[in-house]
């Protein structure tokens, strides 16, 4: 846990302004993006405090892999069904926020603005899928 970290202390549930979605792994929370790129912007977060993107290596897989499942989940309890229209990924340092690891899930894709489909263009030198 790191105190500074905005994602540790809403996956804590210290930051009121934040509501999560509910989630069916403990070890991950979800919430809203603040500024959204697509109509269904979320956010999947692990709940222990661990670096970028960068810092996952081989024993990570099933985390990211349970990150996907629960962006899915989430979509799908938000009445988004077409799973094939979907966009997940992580920001690419220095090019991300926030330095806890956090998954972008944004749907429908094909709906995705002018600058949102620069911002999450896929697997770009920034955004990797």
């Amino acid at each position: 846990y790191d105190g500074k970290c905005v994602f540790c202390r809403i996956a804590r549930r210290e930051e009121p302004g934040t509501a999560l979605l509910p989630c069916e792994d403990e070890d991950l929370v979800c919430f809203r993006d603040i500024k959204p790129g697509a109509p269904h912007h979320y956010l999947v977060v692990p709940v222990k405090h661990m670096g970028n993107c960068k810092t996952l290596k081989t024993e990570h897989i099933p985390l990211v892999k349970r990150m996907m499942e629960v962006g899915k989940a989430v979509l799908q309890k938000n009445n988004f069904s077409d799973l094939s229209d979907v966009r997940m990924g992580f920001h690419w340092p220095p090019f991300c926020s926030i330095a806890h690891l956090h998954l972008h899930v944004l749907a429908p894709a094909s709906q995705l603005g002018f600058l949102s489909r620069i911002y999450y263009r896929i697997n770009s030198y920034w955004f990797i899928t």
